[in-house]
This record gives structure tokens, sequence and C-alpha cells, in this order.
């Protein structure tokens, strides 16, 4: 039986960068998210996985972001062949995209990788949007809608969990939410008209949803990232009836980094995130991860969030492993 520690590290997600990533493996760490720097041969790529199972106290969560297009991490090793992004792959019509993302999902799949931060499902309706663009399917969240099922679907079928992204939309975005907190300021009819349908349309079948660093006005007045917001969360699972695993973006871009890590770590357990990610694993990302774990012993709210998480993450995983 896993204690409230091993708990709390399976709620995270951490990259390669820094190093740290063995002993938090050791630990119970949930699982590794890759960068195009981790993947330079074929053969290197499957030595670093096989490497990392070798050193988890529970199987991991291998992850990536593989979209195509602009977000390819396997760039290195495909000799200059590229796959399309979602919007020119969904334009070819569902044949061309069941084929591309079958060819991805195997690609994925031989190497190891089970999760998958992919589809992008934003409706992309501000033209300017510095960020989303081509990657996602189309304007029109009907459509987005269709390419949500079909891409999810062959990723399912190829043994990778998908992950939609970025509730609760970033397609209205005028800045880049690596490099800031982008504002929107829609009212909450016209999100859930537009941005908010393609996720409302696949909670009861997908596994993951990855929550975006936005501050959207209709979710809370003061500046505080969706990622982050009980009410944005909230409405995800009670709203909208999402009953799988909750994950923030990246936690080290700019749009999350107003808060101190601790503290912003903090307010997303009790916001109710399953997982976090943060792209790097850092001595100062490992004495967040053990600071929350000792406070967690005597906080019973973050306590029973830990042990919820925990839960739908064991859950999850007994699908994969």
């Amino acid at each position: 039986m896993a204690d409230l520690r091993t708990k709390l590290y399976q709620m995270f997600i951490l990259g390669t960068e820094g190093g740290e990533y063995e002993q938090a493996l050791s630990k119970g760490l949930g699982g590794i998210i890759f960068f195009t720097k981790d993947i330079q041969s074929s053969e290197q790529f499957r030595k670093l996985i096989s490497g990392i199972k070798s050193k988890s106290l529970i199987p991991p969560f291998l992850s990536i972001d593989q979209e195509g297009g602009r977000v390819e991490r396997t760039e290195n090793i495909h000799n200059g062949k590229k796959y399309l992004s979602a919007k020119f792959a969904y334009e070819k019509g569902e044949y061309f995209l069941r084929n591309q993302t079958r060819e991805i999902a195997q690609e994925l799949k031989s190497y190891g990788i089970n999760l998958n931060f992919a589809p992008c499902i934003d409706v992309n309706t501000n033209p300017n949007n510095p960020i989303i663009g081509e990657r996602a399917f189309s304007n029109n969240p009907d459509e987005v809608i269709n390419g949500e099922k079909v891409v999810s679907q062959i990723y399912r079928e190829n043994g990778i969990i998908p992950c939609v992204k970025h509730f609760p939309g970033h397609g209205d975005a005028n800045a880049d939410s690596h490099l800031t907190l982008p504002e929107i300021d829609l009212p909450l009819e016209e999100m859930e008209h537009t941005h908010i349908k393609p996720f409302a349309a696949c909670t009861k079948t997908i596994e993951m949803v990855m929550v975006a660093h936005l501050h959207c006005t209709c979710f809370e007045r003061d500046v505080i990232p969706t990622s982050l917001s009980k009410n944005a969360i909230s409405y995800l699972r009670n709203k909208l009836g999402f009953e799988g695993v909750i994950i923030s973006d990246d936690m080290i871009m700019a749009g999350a980094t107003g808060f101190e890590p601790v503290r912003a770590c903090e307010m997303g357990i009790r916001a109710g995130l399953n997982m976090f990610i943060y792209r790097n694993s850092t001595p100062e990302t490992i004495d967040m991860i053990e600071t929350i774990a000792k406070k967690a012993l005597t906080d019973e709210e973050l306590k029973q969030n830990i042990e919820y998480s925990y839960e739908k993450i064991r859950q999850l995983k007994e699908k994969l492993f």
C-alpha cells in the first residue's frame, strides 16, 4: 500500500532536465515527459526509456507532446520527414488524418510511450493567436469535435492514452502562455458555445484533460490561471461530468509562475488538479514535492485531495499496465 508521499509523487510528471528524475522515480514519480533534446537517436531513446522503467517504483506514464507540425518531438530521428499539424492533416480528410495518427501512434508505441498530450482541441477563433493557430483542427467547434474523435480513438487502439488540451480553450488568446498569462474576457455562454464545446463533447470518453494557464474572467475575476482555479476545475468535474485525470499544462510556463512554486502547487491540489507537469527535475522541484508531502500529513484537505488524485491515476494506469 502506497504511503502519502508516494501518492503525491504519483501526481507529478517531470522532465529529465536537472537530473533529479531518477531519485524521484524511486520514490514513486508518476511519469516522465520527453522533449526533442531527449530523443537524439532511436537506440539512445529506447535505452533512456528502458533505464527509466528499471528505476521506477511504480510503472510510470511515459509521455510526450507529439501533435505534428510545430509540435513534434521526434524530429531528430525522422531524417527530414515531418507530420502535418492538426489543421492541415484534418483538411486533407478523415482518411489522411486516420493514417497519419496511426503512424504517429505506432512510432510512439515502438519506443514505449504510453501517453500523448494530444489532440489539441482548442477552437482557433483568433487569427492573431500566437500559440495555437494550425495546432487546432479548425475555427469551427463541430469540426474540432470530429477531429478529436478520430485522433483519440486511434491512439487508444494503439495502447496510448490521449490527453485533450487546453481546457477551457486557448483559441481566443492573443498571447502565448509560455511567456505570460493571457486573458480571455468572454462570457461563460460564449465560452460554452464555442471553446468549451469540444471538451463537453468528449468528457464521457476521454481519459485525461490538460488545463491551460489562462486567466478566464468567466471563472475568476481575480488574476488566477484556470490551471489553479477551483471554479474552472470544478466546472470541468461537476458541470461537464468529467471523471478522468485532470492535469496542468507545464508549470514552468510563465502563465503559471505568478505564484511561488509551493503555493502554486498547493493551490492546484486544492483546486482539484490530479497531476502536474514540470518540464524539469531540478532539486528545487523535488524540494517542493517534499515540502507539500510534509504539510499534507497535518492538512486534511491536502491529504484528501492527494488520496483522491492517486485513485484517479491508479485507475487510469490499471488500463495501461
